[in-house]
C-alpha cells in the first residue's frame, strides 16, 4: 500500500531540531521523500505498523503535527504528478 506522510516539527530548540532530522531518517528509510517534509512510502501493513510506531514514539505530540493519508493498493489512480520534476515509480527498481 501506498502511505503518503506529511510532518511538520517545531525547530526552535535543539531536541527539536533532532526530532526533525529522526523522523525524516525513517521516513526516507521506507520511503521517497517528494516534497521537504513529504514522503511517499510504498509499504506492507506489518512495514506499516513498525513505521508509524517509530514515527509516534519520535514526535512530541505538543509542538509536531504527522499526516497520515492511505492511498491503498490502487494509489496509481489516485496519484497525478504535474510540474518540472521527474515522477518516479515506487514498485519500480532503486537505483542508487
Amino acid at each position: 500500500m501506498l502511505v503518503l506522510i506529511t510532518y511538520d516539527v517545531n525547530t526552535e530548540t535543539a531536541e527539536s531540531r533532532r526530532r526533525l532530522r529522526r523522523i525524516a531518517k525513517i521516513c526516507k528509510n521506507r520511503g521517497q521523500r517528494v516534497q521537504k517534509s513529504v514522503f511517499e512510502c510504498l509499504v506492507d501493513p506489518e512495514q506499516w505498523t513498525v513505521m508509524k510506531n517509530k514515527l509516534l514514539s519520535v514526535m512530541n505530540k505538543e509542538q509536531d503535527s504527522l499526516r497520515f493519508y492511505y492511498l491503498g493498493k490502487n494509489w496509481k489512480k489516485r496519484v497525478e504528478w504535474v510540474g518540472m520534476e521527474t515522477s518516479y515509480d515506487p514498485e519500480g527498481p532503486l537505483v542508487i
